[in-house]
């Protein structure tokens, strides 16, 4: 019989700094977001004031409001084109410039944001277009499809191929088999590509401040600019308030990708 191994206390104690490293600040800022002070290192009780603050303040709520326009649009953008170049490269065959192809792919996961966000810039100058939602959300197209295609790519490796062998015997044309058989198992992974799309716009600063133009600032954009002149207890509400927003997103996400999973594997063996 296999011998259960248990944790020791050094890997107890070293699981606990590292999860109290990742989350204690976190949880300090969600703690500070109802401080009913306006100094932010001094605690003057628990209050909703900040909150009210950031609801009535409307330059924040547009900003809020753009970076949740832009994460949802890109982040389906890319998912669209990184699931498509993902197939391309995993279930495609063997095509001239395909080693270009997939450097050309995988160049933003490390090339840095500023070059990225100069290079779009200057094509955007070029063309003369005008900067504002569609130039960001470009730009968080281009950086974030690189993710969702190495998700996906990730999980089309390990898949078995005679799944959609076995569908394509029964009657099924190439893409009727990809679409009844290999999408619902991939489902997860482009679940996962979405939600990380998704949350790296949403986070994104250097490269949304290069491409953003007059009136169309996201929220990191003006976050940043409200704390260079001083951090206010409303940007812990905000903070917070996205925090939620994640969260919500992730459970969400899970949910899908556990019930797109459990419909591929029902429909597997047909």
């Amino acid at each position: 019989m296999r011998k259960v191994s248990r944790l020791s206390r050094f890997n107890i104690a070293s699981l606990a700094l590292g999860l109290a490293f990742l989350y204690l600040p976190i949880l300090i800022l969600v703690i500070y977001s109802f401080n009913a002070s306006r100094l932010v290192t001094v605690w003057g009780g628990w209050s909703l004031r900040w909150y009210r603050e950031f609801f009535n303040d409307r330059a924040m709520i547009e900003a809020a409001w753009m970076s949740l326009r832009v994460a949802v649009s890109s982040a389906t953008i890319a998912t669209l084109l990184g699931t498509l170049a993902a197939v391309a490269l995993s279930r495609g065959e063997r095509f001239r410039g395909r080693t270009l192809f997939s450097g050309m792919l995988y160049a933003p996961l490390v090339m840095p944001e500023v070059i990225t966000g100069l290079s779009l810039l200057l094509l955007f100058v070029a063309l003369n277009a005008e900067r504002g939602f569609w130039t960001v959300t470009i730009a968080h197209t281009t950086l974030t499809m690189c993710f969702v295609a190495v998700v996906v790519q990730s999980r089309l490796g390990s898949l078995d191929r005679s799944l959609e062998e076995a569908a394509m015997d029964l009657g099924c044309n190439p893409v009727r088999a990809f679409v009844a058989v290999t999408l619902p198992l991939i489902a997860p992974a482009i679940v996962a590509g979405w939600m990380l799309a998704f949350t790296l716009s949403l986070d994104d600063l250097v490269i949304a401040s290069f491409t953003t133009g007059p009136g169309s600032a996201t929220l990191p954009i003006r976050i940043y600019s409200e704390v260079r002149l001083g951090v206010k207890p409303e940007i812990n509400a905000i903070c917070t308030l996205v925090i939620a927003l994640i969260a919500v997103v992730i459970v969400i996400a899970s949910l899908a990708s556990k019930l797109s999973s459990s419909q591929g594997e029902s429909a597997a063996p047909l």
